[in-house]
């Protein structure tokens, strides 16, 4: 792809950890050559039971060995598809696709996590037995968590997790919180984290302790960011749970960008554009924003 002395208008911009990485939009995806099924087909019965039977041997098998996990859920589609060939390409499509699927999640969620910016606490809730089962705390959390973001401009990505010796519900995520926007307050609680190895200093908020149980607010520092989000990722990659997002996150910024802003072309067919570390953020009115900044990408038009 020629980029010498070309300015490139309505570009799709993302932060990959290390760079940004611009999208021209004559190379943005619209799905061209892919055949939609209509909204109206449904897949046989005997297909969808059986993907429901891959998915539940899939999240019983998730901490076994790779090895004795492909084993488990062939043993259990075993009555199923009777043919053996049949069987093993079949648990092993649907094992790369859930590789695959993760591989996504993980790239969207950076690109959310990076185009937000900033990012004030991890969170994790857990209920008391007293106030709530965990199905109660799981629709209680949902909806006090929605209404966080619709009335005080909350923002999350998070996931719910089971002790892996209580079975226990919990919910970690990573928060953002607008000043003056929290919900009840903090308290300082100091303990030592046996898993970090150093003492630690987390928040309690009174409204949620109140109302669910247990809860930890602790600030995330940039250095923290990386290490809270990979926490989430690595759930999820193993028990393959979906992430769940509050508040409006999108994937890209948009910006215009000049010839001189760009490093190189990259990607497939060099259809990417990697961006100088200042490059010049231009609105879609064509008015200079200023050098890329989190404070300069808040105020740049979003896209997913």
């Amino acid at each position: 792809m020629e980029t010498e002395n070309k300015n490139y208008e309505d570009v799709k911009v993302y932060y990959d950890g290390s760079h940004y990485i611009g999208i021209p939009q004559e190379n943005f995806s619209h799905g061209k050559g892919i055949k939609k099924q209509s909204k109206t087909a449904v897949p046989p019965p005997e297909q969808t039971e059986l993907k429901a039977k891959f998915e539940t041997a899939y999240k019983e098998s998730q901490n076994l060995p790779k090895r004795e996990r492909k084993k488990y859920i062939t043993e259990k589609l075993q009555a199923d598809i009777t043919d053996k060939t049949e069987r093993r390409v079949y648990v092993e499509q649907n094992i790369e696709r859930k590789k695959t699927n993760a591989i996504k999640r993980r790239i969207r969620l950076w690109r959310k996590v990076y185009t937000q910016g900033k990012w004030d606490y991890f969170v994790t809730f857990t209920f008391d037995s007293k106030k709530h089962t965990s199905e109660s705390f799981e629709k209680t959390l949902r909806n006090t968590l929605k209404h966080a973001v619709q009335r005080k401009g909350w923002k999350y990505i998070g996931v719910w997790e089971r002790g892996s010796e209580t079975d226990r519900l919990h919910f970690h995520g990573i928060f953002y919180i607008p000043d003056g926007a929290m919900i009840g307050t903090l308290e300082q609680l100091t303990d030592y984290s046996t898993k970090l190895h150093r003492r630690q200093t987390t928040y309690s908020n009174t409204h949620f302790l109140k109302q669910f149980g247990r809860n930890d607010f602790k600030e995330i520092c940039h250095r923290d960011l990386e290490h809270s989000v990979n926490y989430i990722l690595k759930y999820i990659e193993k028990s393959g749970e979906r992430l769940v997002y509050g508040g409006e996150l999108p994937t890209y910024f948009k910006s215009s960008i000049l010839s001189n802003d760009i490093a190189c072309p990259i990607g497939v067919d060099d259809k990417k554009l990697l961006l100088f570390d200042n490059f010049t953020c231009i609105d879609e009115n064509g008015v200079v924003v200023g050098k890329v900044s989190p404070e300069v990408i808040e105020q740049m038009p979003k896209a997913n």
